[in-house]
């Protein structure tokens, strides 16, 4: 018997689509490792991350280029960096993208590219193979048959177990399931959609359908909102608390953003937990979701990550929450 407190105790493991893999219901977010968490800290991140029992990470090649002076590659390098110090890779549901521009036409989901990004991942990456390669964007350009038959090529040398979609529109998830149906080749077994208390028509509306209906499995990104939903912008003058703060307060901030807070605070009051904590569990209670990606950037955050995942929420709370953020 585990004699660890409920809110240290390993969870419970789901399965990743109908890939045969099975990963914890969080995901922790690879984004942030060389931008505002330095290698030293991603370490002691992902130390405490896998010490709670948790083992899905999810990252990208293009990660993190947007800040200054870096050019994409840092966080599959250090997590590739981590892996080897620990020796855990075994331990370890590893998952990133490629199609986000890299250079000067290094980006979209045709084969040559296909082909020559993931050799650039896999030594980053410091391993032989990727757990989930997810289509990072549509490529409208590229033939469904021609990508997926590129990470055919990849999954049939071993390089790859599965492979996944982000930011698919329904119909054309629908097209890309349809193409693997007729021609054997091998489906998305995961999408990544935005998805959170607040975000939540762009993915209910019809992809939720289609994910379910085919056994999909569903890892949300923007699982907090941009830090809305953790409680820390309740007025204009919160932008100033970080520098995405001016857009949070913009977008979030509102008589929905507002009541969406007060269901948040009513739960979390319930059970002695945060904002952030619930906002993360009504995700995971989500039938049909297998794990929302969140991050932290400092080791005293993961706290709220482990106990997010440990958080049950009844029936109560969940129709608190849904009413609240209906749309």
């Amino acid at each position: 018997m585990d004699q660890r407190p409920p809110n240290q105790r390993p969870p419970n493991q789901r399965p990743l689509g109908r890939s045969g893999l099975t990963v914890s219901p969080l995901c922790f977010g690879g984004n942030v490792f060389g931008w505002t968490a330095d290698e030293a800290t991603s370490f002691r991140l992902l130390d405490a991350f896998v010490d709670a029992g948790f083992n899905f990470v999810d990252t990208a090649d293009v990660y993190s280029a947007w800040a200054p002076g870096n050019k994409g590659g840092e966080s599959e390098t250090i997590i590739g960096k981590w892996m080897k110090s620990r020796g855990n890779r075994d331990r370890i549901v590893l998952a990133t993208k490629v199609g986000s521009e890299m250079g000067p036409g290094k980006k979209g989901l045709s084969p040559a590219w296909i082909r020559t990004a993931v050799e650039d991942s896999l030594r980053r990456l410091q391993t032989d193979r990727i757990d989930l390669y997810q289509s990072h964007w549509d490529d409208p350009d590229t033939p469904f048959e021609d990508t997926l038959g590129a990470y055919k090529e990849l999954i049939d040398q071993g390089k790859v177990r599965a492979i996944g979609a982000s930011n698919l529109t329904a119909p054309r998830l629908r097209e890309a399931l349809e193409v693997s149906a007729r021609t054997g080749l091998p489906r998305y077994e995961t999408l990544q959609p935005e998805y959170n208390l607040y975000s939540r028509e762009g993915y209910e509306a019809e992809l939720e359908g289609i994910c379910r209906e085919n056994g999909l499995g569903v890892i949300t990104y923007y699982s907090l909102a941009a830090g809305f939903l953790t409680g820390k912008y309740r007025s204009a003058e919160d932008a100033g608390k970080s520098a995405r703060g001016g857009g949070v307060v913009s977008k979030y901030l509102n008589e929905r953003g507002r009541a969406i807070l007060a269901a948040l605070d009513e739960v979390a009051g319930r059970h002695g937990a945060t904002p952030s904590q619930v906002a993360l569990a009504w995700l995971i209670a989500r039938p049909g979701l297998t794990a929302p990606i969140a991050s932290a950037s400092k080791p005293e955050q993961m706290g709220d990550l482990i106990a997010a995942a440990n958080l049950r929420l009844d029936a109560d709370d969940i129709g608190r929450l849904d009413r609240a953020s209906a749309y």
